[in-house]
């Protein structure tokens, strides 16, 4: 068992609320590579990577019991990750902006105001105009102020009650998403030994810190070797950014000279091959099977286009009518409603024994002896979060006015996306994951629009914005990447308690920061476009059902038919047949924006594993698995390297994607 102390935890607070601190001006004043950025995180990493590679062996010269344990170097990388990720995609960077959206319309004449504001509550939406205005234009004089003064011009008065009632709100969801992470961890760590390929790098590098040995592992040939290859191309890279004269190296190619824009390749007219070199170092990590599938389904659902054509089917995005996912652009891509939902109850199937036995548990009617569960939380204990976190989920969104069943089949809806995406995110070995259709989706193209309450519509889809939406930074993959590194904490206690720590640090530290950043600068003149862009479309998406109701989407429909009829055999193949080569969680990332950017880069990572394997064999696939750890830190640190360099500069070089 690691030894975790309170020293360890302090820590873990201190640089948890540092950095977020730090991170709306990096990520939106300097429009710098994010701190988190995703589901492995690059701050974390630089903490990890300093504290393992540089302050350990100087400890154990100096103070041997100062050096810190894996499990504590597990914890910080935890806490950071965690706070850092709510700070910005995970919370806060559309949070003010959606909440202030009606004011903002009213003080700016738009018709959609005159349909909106009656549905607002003003314990939920600051309407004062005077500061919501301020909000986006600055306060006078704000960028002469310093930072420590601008909190003493902010009119608290209009924001008093609004943050409490979205913090009662953020309480009750997290601790939901807490309790469901408690109820699947054992199942997934413990009963189905599931790959967790992000923990791979952060994991061998603080066993071999621990155990001192971390110097021959970094000096090995293959790490040194797979280190190289990203120094070198984002060295050269970075400096063209800065002095062009110096000679670049192409990351990314176009397909659209070489594929026409019409027959049966049409889907990849507009196709983009990236190169980078992390990406192909976690598809080698990540058990073949996986890494086959998620390069397979991209290009197979880039076949769907041309074959549609073939048929004679041209469906207009119209078909889709009015939608609320990130980026659902095609009404084919609404299979991924069906197959999300056929892959929930494939979990829930899967978990069945272990689910029942903790409601046995719960009941008092389990003849099995309790046994030590290795989870961040107990399943028991679990069991009443989730229970207590979504009864107080509704409760809040029904005293604001929704109707109580449509709130919790749309609860209900969110929950389960947040639980495929976590298990796709975790087992898929993915550090950055875009949902294609928003949880709303498929009611909305089930439903007629009539058939829902205009404030129950609206409130909804506020709602889905702020926690349920965008998966990049979210926190339910995190919470499981904390669940599997605590599996040896003593006392697991602390552990917990720095996970929480962090999880309130997020959102007070901030919820802080970026209304100070915001009245600073002012909204408006912040350089986050797709921030204030996407939060409006929210609004006035509403806006359009409201006044223009829409009728149930029949095509919309089949595919989310279809894609749970796939999903269903996929399912099957998986379970039946060990021959088998496909793994359902490919099909879900088969329109996903992020795989746009993975894709290749998985192709080349899951062919090298397959290569190694066959002619190498496993001893081989251990000792080459050192090149590609090395691949993840090369870049990883001229991440950091870049990012420090950011602050410094007018502009910035971002060696992953945003």
């Amino acid at each position: 068992m690691g030894k975790v102390r309170l020293t360890a935890l302090g820590l873990g607070a201190l640089l948890a609320a540092f950095f977020c601190a730090v991170t709306p001006y990096n990520n939106v004043q300097l429009q710098n590579s994010p701190l988190a950025g995703g589901h492995f995180p690059v701050v974390a990493f630089a903490a990890l990577f300093v504290f393992a590679v540089l302050y350990n062996p100087l400890a154990r010269k100096l103070h041997p019991r100062a050096a810190l344990s894996a499990q504590e170097l597990f914890l910080i990388w935890a806490m950071i990750g965690i706070s850092t990720g709510i700070a910005y995609t995970g919370l806060f960077r559309t949070f003010l902006v959606n909440i202030t959206t009606p004011a903002w319309l009213e003080s700016t004449g738009s018709p959609q105001a005159k349909t909106l504001l009656p549905l607002v509550s003003p314990r939920l939406f600051p309407l004062d105009p005077d500061a919501v205005q301020t909000l986006y234009r600055g306060l006078e004089n704000g960028r002469e102020l310093a930072w420590w003064q601008v909190p003493f011009h902010i009119p608290w008065a209009a924001w008093v009650m609004p943050l409490a009632c979205w913090a009662l709100f953020i309480l009750f969801v997290y601790a939901a998403l807490f309790g469901m992470v408690g109820l699947f961890s054992h199942q997934w760590i413990e009963n189905e030994k599931m790959n967790f390929p992000l923990l791979r790098v952060p994991q061998v590098l603080s066993t071999e810190s621990e155990k001192g040995t971390l110097r021959n592992f970094l000096g090995h040939k293959y790490f040194l070797l797979g280190l190289a290859v990203p120094v070198f191309l984002h060295l050269m890279n970075g400096l063209h950014t800065f002095y062009p004269h110096v000679p670049q190296i192409p990351t990314l190619f176009l397909a659209q000279p070489y594929v026409p824009k019409e027959g049966l390749l049409s889907g990849f007219h507009k196709a983009k091959i990236y190169l980078y070199p992390a990406f192909i170092g976690f598809a080698y990590l990540t058990s073949k099977q996986v890494s086959f599938s998620l390069w397979f389904f991209f290009v197979l659902g880039g076949l769907l286009p041309g074959l549609l054509q073939l048929f004679g089917w041209r469906l207009p995005s119209a078909a889709l009518g009015t939608t609320f996912g990130p980026v659902l652009a095609n009404v084919e891509e609404m299979q991924m409603v069906g197959a999300f939902g056929v892959f929930f109850f494939f979990i829930v199937w899967l978990s069945r024994n272990h689910l029942m036995e903790i409601v046995r548990r719960v009941l008092g009617r389990s003849a099995l002896p309790d046994e030590p569960h290795r989870a961040l939380v107990d399943p028991k204990k679990a069991f009443y979060l989730f229970v207590g976190g979504f009864a107080g989920t509704l409760a809040w969104m029904r005293y604001f006015g929704m109707d109580l069943l449509p709130a919790f089949l749309f609860l209900g809806a969110c929950f389960m996306l947040q639980l495929v995406s976590a298990r796709l995110i975790c087992q898929g070995g993915l550090p950055y994951f875009t949902l294609t259709a928003a949880p709303s989706d498929g009611f909305l193209a089930a439903l007629h629009t009539k058939t829902i309450a205009p404030l129950t519509l609206y409130l909804a889809m506020v709602v889905q914005k702020v926690t349920f939406v965008d998966m990049r930074e979210s926190l339910t993959p995190s919470l499981f990447h904390a669940s599997k590194l605590s599996e040896d904490a003593s006392p697991r206690v602390r552990f917990l308690a720095g996970v929480v720590a962090a999880m309130v640090i997020g959102v007070a530290v901030s919820c802080l920061t970026m209304l100070i950043l915001a009245y600073k600068t002012g909204l408006n003149l912040l350089p986050d476009d797709w921030a204030v862009e996407t939060a409006r479309r929210v609004h006035e998406n509403v806006f359009q059902l409201i006044n223009y109701p829409e009728a149930p989407k029949r095509w919309s429909l089949v595919f989310a038919f279809s894609g749970a009829v796939v999903m269903g055999l996929l399912v099957l193949g998986f379970r039946r047949f060990i021959w088998w080569p496909l793994h359902p969680i490919g099909y879900l990332t088969t329109y996903s924006s992020a795989m746009r950017i993975l894709w290749f880069s998985f192709l080349i990572g899951w062919l090298c594993n397959t290569l190694v394997l066959r002619y190498g064999g496993v001893r081989q696939f251990k000792e080459v698995r050192r090149l590609f750890i090395g691949l993840i830190v090369g870049d990883m640190l001229m991440a950091v390297v870049w990012m420090a360099a950011g602050l410094f500069m007018p502009f910035s070089y971002h060696v992953l994607p945003l």
